[in-house]
């Protein structure tokens, strides 16, 4: 049942992809020039940069990880609450005999196509700035971003079928993403922060995705840790769907 919404997907991209070219292909060059290049140029080459070789080296990852959530959020968010409030998309889909559970499905496996496509650029964006440690990893890290970004998916699909305001989505950036993009240890080692902090930010799925993102493009996996990272990303994408259908079913119900 999620494949027979093939058509209606594609044909969503098709009409909307033009709206996502700056933010899915030209600001991963500019995060990187930015913050990797002209800032990375203040950053001492003996700080703590955890195995990382330059600042650039060491914040890449970090902001291609970031993008992930970014763009899990910004397709999980207005995309879902449209499909209720305005053009009621949901409600067409389920009078057919699509069930909660594959529109839910095929919407995250489109999220998923999002997610592989905006971090694919951004890893090809950072190849030519000499980043890349390991090329075995840095291929293993891709499945990994899209990983990332589908353990915010769900979770935020929950939130976005449970809310009646669009208002509703001020807390998700304000006390969320702009915190974790902030602290999660994309920018600095998150041992910079004081101890509760630094234990509140190894909670944050961001951060799971941005340590085991920068262990496999830098080559420096640590087996024990990377299964935590994984095994961490999986339960909360499984957990995150499982939400995503129970709250869009009750909605739905009203």
């Amino acid at each position: 049942m999620v494949a027979r919404q093939r058509l209606y997907w594609t044909t969503v991209y098709k009409r909307t992809w033009k709206g996502s070219v700056v933010t899915s292909f030209v600001m991963p060059l500019l995060y990187v020039l930015a913050m990797g290049v002209l800032l990375g140029g203040f950053v001492k080459t003996g700080a703590n940069l955890e195995g990382a070789p330059t600042y650039l080296a060491f914040v890449a990852p970090g902001l291609v990880a970031a993008q992930a959530m970014q763009t899990a959020t910004g397709e999980t968010t207005w995309p879902v609450m449209g499909s209720l409030k305005w053009h009621r998309t949901y409600y067409a889909m389920v009078a057919t005999p699509l069930a909660v559970a594959d529109v839910v499905a095929a919407q995250l496996v489109f999220v998923m196509f999002r997610l592989a496509t905006v971090t694919g650029v951004f890893l090809l964006v950072m190849a030519p700035f000499g980043v890349f440690e390991s090329v075995p990893g840095t291929l293993l890290a891709w499945p990994v971003l899209v990983l990332v970004g589908l353990s915010f998916s769900g979770v935020f699909f929950a939130y976005s079928a449970t809310i009646r305001s669009e208002s509703g989505f001020a807390i998700i950036y304000r006390l969320l993403v702009i915190p974790l993009f902030l602290f999660s240890g994309a920018f600095f080692p998150i041992s910079n922060l004081s101890a509760p902090l630094e234990w509140l930010a190894r909670l944050t799925p961001l951060w799971h995705g941005v340590d085991l993102t920068r262990m496999l493009v830098l080559g420096d996996v640590r087996p024990g840790l990377a299964l935590v990272h994984l095994a961490y990303l999986v339960v909360l994408s499984l957990v995150g769907w499982w939400l995503a259908v129970w709250r869009l079913d009750k909605r739905m119900e009203v």
